[in-house]
C-alpha cells in the first residue's frame, strides 16, 4: 500500500530535563537517568495528502525510563484545537509514525514508545525567535516551557552552540539553548 505524501515545514522546539546538548542525541544515558520533555511545531507550510496543515501547531509530551534507544517510552500527543476533524486525523497519523518510511523521525520515535496516551486537543501558544535563540510553548493545563540562550558562566554573554549530525534522523543542524523551565501539568 503506497504511503500518503505529506510534508511539514516550520519552527521546531524540543526541551527536556537533560543537560545542554541532549545526551540522547549522542546515544548516551540521559543526565538524570530518565528522559522527560516535550516537542512542538508551528507549521508554516504543510499537507497530508490533500489536507492543508499550514498554520496549525502540534506538540508531544514524553517520558522514557532510561536512554531512548532502550525504548518503553510514553507519549501524550497534543493537537491544535483549531484543527478540523481531517486535520486532526492527519496530524495524529503523522505523529504516530504511520505513512512514512521506517527511518523517518516519527517512525523512529514511535518504535521506541510502548504507551500512547489519549490525544488532547487544546490551544497551543508558540513563540519562536531564532535570532534571539528564544522560544516558548504554552498549552493551558498541560505544558509551559521556555528556552533561552546558554549563558557564558564568566561573562554572562550568550554562548552559541550548534550541533551538526550529518546523518541525523531528527535534524542535521540544531541550535542548542537552555530550557529555562519546563513544567508539565494535568497529571502528566
Amino acid at each position: 500500500m503506497p504511503e500518503i505524501k505529506w510534508r511539514l515545514k516550520g519552527k521546531w522546539l524540543k526541551n527536556c530535563n537533560c543537560d545542554y546538548g541532549c545526551p540522547c542525541d549522542f546515544n548516551a544515558e540521559p543526565t538524570h537517568h530518565v528522559c522527560e520533555g516535550m516537542v512542538a511545531m508551528d507549521i508554516e507550510e504543510g499537507h497530508f495528502g490533500d489536507v492543508d496543515l499550514g498554520g496549525l501547531r502540534w506538540a508531544g509530551m514524553y517520558k522514557w525510563p532510561g536512554p531512548l534507544h532502550e525504548g518503553n517510552g510514553t507519549i501524550l500527543p497534543i493537537v491544535d484545537e483549531r484543527a478540523d476533524a481531517k486535520q486532526r486525523e492527519a496530524l495524529l497519523t503523522i505523529m504516530s509514525g504511520q505513512e512514512q518510511s521506517e527511518g523517518a523521525v516519527f517512525a523512529v520515535f514511535m518504535s521506541l514508545v510502548s504507551r500512547v496516551l489519549e490525544p488532547k486537543f487544546a490551544p497551543i501558544d508558540f513563540e519562536f525567535d531564532l535570532k534571539k535563540r528564544s522560544a516558548r510553548c504554552r498549552i493551558p493545563g498541560l505544558l509551559d516551557t521556555a528556552s533561552d540562550p546558554i549563558k557564558n558562566p564568566v561573562t554572562g554573554d550568550p554562548h552559541r552552540i550548534l550541533i551538526n549530525l550529518p546523518e541525523g534522523f531528527e535534524y542535521e543542524v540544531a541550535e542548542v539553548a537552555a530550557a529555562t523551565y519546563i513544567r508539565g501539568e494535568g497529571g502528566y
